[in-house]
């Protein structure tokens, strides 16, 4: 199986200090729905893996997230182009939940979905606790400089194998060229 995770906000849709709270606030990153499109084409599963705070802290609840992801998927179907699946976890900063990045959960949850292991699965994310989540769990993680990118790649480690793109076309354009 050819599966690949992604973040949400930073990586597919622009992102907010204040939170997507409704679907007039989520906006595509340029490239990015053509991007999944692309990666649907070529036999990917494409999951995304997503901390939804904002249900935790009152600013939007379960209902509007559905509506949120309502528009990413019409917009995506639009570019030909779909999302597997979405998991993510609601839980807020305090509620020591299994689910939340930097924690593994959300990607455990996709493997048991899956039934598949995901050492070397490419997983893409703009922040630290995106790329600690797949490292954890055997995850190729892959930094993106969209959203909080440019502010995370000051903390990473640069030792370490994580790939960085300036956004998920040009992963995916990388991915795709790959033999």
């Amino acid at each position: 199986m050819k599966l690949i995770i992604l973040d949400r906000d930073g990586v597919i849709n622009e992102d907010s200090d204040s939170y997507i709270k409704s679907p007039d606030e989520w906006m595509p990153i340029p490239g990015s729905l053509e991007a999944i499109r692309r990666l649907n084409e070529r036999g990917y599963k494409v999951a995304i893996a997503t901390n939804q705070s904002g249900i935790a802290r009152g600013y939007f609840d379960h209902k509007m997230l559905a509506s949120i992801h309502e528009k990413m998927f019409l917009l995506l179907s639009e570019h030909g182009g779909t999302i597997d699946k979405v998991f993510y976890c609601p839980h807020g900063l305090n509620d020591e939940c299994e689910c939340r990045k930097p924690k593994p959960g959300l990607f455990h949850k996709i493997s048991d979905y899956y039934g598949y292991p995901l050492e070397h699965v490419p997983a893409i994310g703009d922040s630290l606790r995106d790329l600690e989540a797949a490292t954890l769990v055997g995850c190729q993680p892959i930094l993106v400089l969209t959203g909080k990118g440019s502010s995370t790649i000051t903390k990473i480690d640069r030792t370490l194998d994580i790939p960085i793109f300036p956004n998920l076309a040009a992963v995916v354009d990388n991915l795709l060229a790959e033999p």
